[in-house]
């Protein structure tokens, strides 16, 4: 049983949830969640207890030296933070796990437990996707949400997936069913290109949570980060006549079946980002 009584009473707390393995291609995620403990100083809430939800031969504990001779076991867990992002009128929640092993259902009640404690009635959950989508273009975020009326309102969808799910579908399905708004947010990163880190899904992702929360988001040096990502993978695709042709066939896919990015719904939409910048740097 979690204890919280010792937690300060949240303002409108919205939770922003990942999960490393098999939801979090490229890191892009699970990448969100840290980027996000930092540039908000997210501090510890609390945590689940390893020992139920972990086999740890198959997800290992990991040992650490600290200030170069103490040695300490890092324990595969699931971590809740808070952070108060700054010129925001609501708390954020940060919860950034691993799939467990074992026992979903028990996880999925646990974590329903302490948003329930902390008064969180909205919740996020962030995943990525391996596909078909050439570096070169923007990510693909596929945004869905737990009902019609949250969806239209949010301008997303409501899932028509079917097939295997991991941790994030399964969770997201238990908060909508716990009575939470459930909101999931999917980046699309390209499979030729799948080891972590992807600073350009993770920038994608944060964007439409800017969107979807009307939170700003504090983006650093990510802007930086993808732009020389996208350089790399140039560079080895250029490096490689096979892979060059392949990813221009997906870029002649992609933009025969889509409208250009410059829409109006896109151009509004990176304009009202642009405001709260701005309102957020003249608070500041």
């Amino acid at each position: 049983m979690i204890e919280l009584e010792r937690f300060p009473e949240l303002v409108d707390p919205v939770l922003i949830a990942a999960f490393e393995g098999w939801n979090d291609a490229g890191e892009a995620s699970s990448g969100v969640i840290s980027h996000l403990e930092s540039a908000w100083k997210a501090e510890p809430l609390t945590e689940l207890d390893p020992e139920d939800y972990y086999d740890f031969q198959v997800t290992r504990p990991v040992v650490e030296l600290t200030d170069g001779a103490e040695r300490r076991i890092v324990w595969p867990t699931t971590r809740f933070s808070l952070a108060r992002p700054p010129g925001s009128e609501r708390d954020v929640v940060l919860l950034r796990g691993i799939e467990p092993n074992m026992r979903w259902k028990s996880f999925c009640e646990e974590i329903i437990e302490v948003c329930r404690e902390l008064g969180i009635e909205t919740t996020v959950m962030l995943g990525a996707l391996l596909n078909d989508s050439p570096h070169t273009r923007p990510v693909p975020i596929l945004g869905t949400a737990s009902d019609e009326g949250l969806a239209r309102s949010l301008n997303l969808e409501l899932s028509r997936y079917e097939g295997p799910t991991g941790i994030v579908g399964v969770l997201q399905h238990a908060f909508a069913l716990g009575g939470l708004s459930a909101i999931s947010l999917w980046a699309s990163v390209p499979h030729y290109v799948a080891q972590p880190p992807n600073p350009k899904a993770t920038l994608a992702l944060l964007r439409r949570l800017e969107d979807v929360l009307e939170i700003s988001m504090p983006l650093g040096e990510l802007d930086e980060e993808a732009r020389a990502w996208e350089h790399g993978v140039d560079e080895l695709a250029s490096q490689d006549s096979e892979v060059a042709e392949y990813v221009k066939e997906l870029e002649e896919r992609k933009d025969a079946a889509e409208l250009p990015e410059a829409s109006g719904d896109a151009i509004a939409a990176e304009f009202e980002r642009y405001l709260r910048r701005r309102d957020r740097d003249t608070d500041s």
